[in-house]
């Protein structure tokens, strides 16, 4: 804010010095106009949609709120200028200048990228807050990140997610065989080892490919924005816990050669508005979810079911035999997954989070409605 507050005493000083008000009407409009920075923000969800797409327009609004509105920020919807899933080559190519997604999709980019979202058997959003802000991660992170030219800043959570919508009841790890499913990152990798054939989609298209039966079963995020999703009109089982993404992390993603040109002062003003909103976010859908949950259950007949031991656990084991295949695969991906599971024993002792030992408590608050 320093650099704003030197323009304006500029401002001032240029009319009393002139002492007249022809002499402020001749004060250069380029000066002014020079000062102003117009940025390109694309995104991966639509615009209006709760949470996710209001988290990102909030992020962008609030860039130009904190720098008194020099920093004027377009914020694109997922399709509005490019695809959804298209964001982080627009960004990464400098075609534009930020992004706000998931940091899962591009594990196809480096598969260390969906520990800096979710991954299965993770962490809940504190802890990755936890590990990112203290523990190394954002090193890590940034290390990551410079390999294609960016630089990536923690913009939300949603926090902990729902098991996903399926057509029929999952009674064992057998039940996966053959299923198609829409599940992005390490997660869908999970799943495919069970048996399942992952289907990628950005979430817009999951519920008419979930209707005409393309897909069988698919996660989205939980039950606030599976309720305006309508996915309830698609499957008629609703499972929980989301053992693959207990708290999955938004990122504002930058250009880095853009953002480093910027003024010390504007780099701050970006990096602290997604940073409110990370915590803003969270708190909304702590807010938002169980209501949602009750008026699934109530309002649309929904059946919520829990994942059996059987089944966590044979996920359990297939998250271990990825996560072994990853650290032996890419130098960079094993030492991201040896920090994250520091930080997971570190860090997640205290919410007693284990990869072969899940725990239901963190859990609990979605099905309080169904005692």
């Amino acid at each position: 804010m320093k650099k704003n507050f030197k323009r304006r005493d500029f401002i001032k000083k240029a009319g009393v010095a002139a002492a007249a008000a022809t002499a402020v009407s001749s004060f250069p409009a380029p000066a002014i106009a020079a000062d102003r920075i117009e940025v390109n923000c694309v995104a991966t969800w639509g615009r209006g949609y709760p949470g996710l797409g209001t988290g990102g327009e909030a992020v962008s609004q609030r860039i130009s709120d904190l720098s008194d509105g020099r920093i004027v920020v377009n914020h694109y919807a997922g399709g509005e200028r490019v695809g959804p899933l298209d964001v982080f080559t627009e960004v990464s190519s400098g075609n534009a200048q930020m992004y706000n997604s998931a940091d899962y999709y591009w594990v196809g980019q480096h598969p260390g990228w969906g520990f800096f979202a979710a991954v299965p058997f993770g962490l809940i959003a504190t802890e990755i807050n936890g590990w990112i802000r203290h523990g190394g991660g954002q090193e890590l992170w940034d290390e990551l990140a410079d390999g294609f030219g960016l630089k990536n800043f923690m913009a939300g959570n949603s926090g902990v997610q729902m098991g996903g919508w399926f057509n029929k009841e999952i009674n064992s790890a057998d039940d996966f065989k053959g299923l198609k499913m829409r599940m992005p990152g390490l997660g869908g990798q999970m799943v495919t080892k069970l048996g399942a054939s992952v289907v990628g989609m950005p979430g817009g298209q999951i519920y008419e490919n979930l209707v005409n039966g393309t897909i069988d079963a698919c996660e989205w995020v939980g039950p606030w924005n599976d309720e305006r999703s309508r996915f309830y009109e698609a499957a008629k089982y609703y499972y929980w816990p989301g053992m693959h993404e207990p708290g999955t992390l938004i990122t504002l993603g930058c250009n880095k050669s853009w953002l480093t040109s910027l003024s010390k002062t504007d780099q701050m003003i970006i990096e602290h508005a997604a940073t409110v909103q990370n915590e803003m976010m969270l708190t909304e859908y702590n807010a938002n979810n169980g209501a949602a949950l009750q008026r699934l259950i109530t309002d649309h007949g929904v059946e919520l079911k829990e994942f059996n031991d059987d089944v966590i656990d044979a996920m359990g084991e297939a998250s271990e035999e990825l996560y072994a295949e990853l650290a032996e695969g890419n130098e960079l991906t094993g030492r991201i997954l040896n920090s994250f599971l520091k930080a997971r024993s570190d860090i997640g002792d205290l919410s007693l989070i284990h990869i072969s030992e899940p725990t239901r408590p963190l859990y609990i608050s979605y099905a309080v409605f169904c005692l």
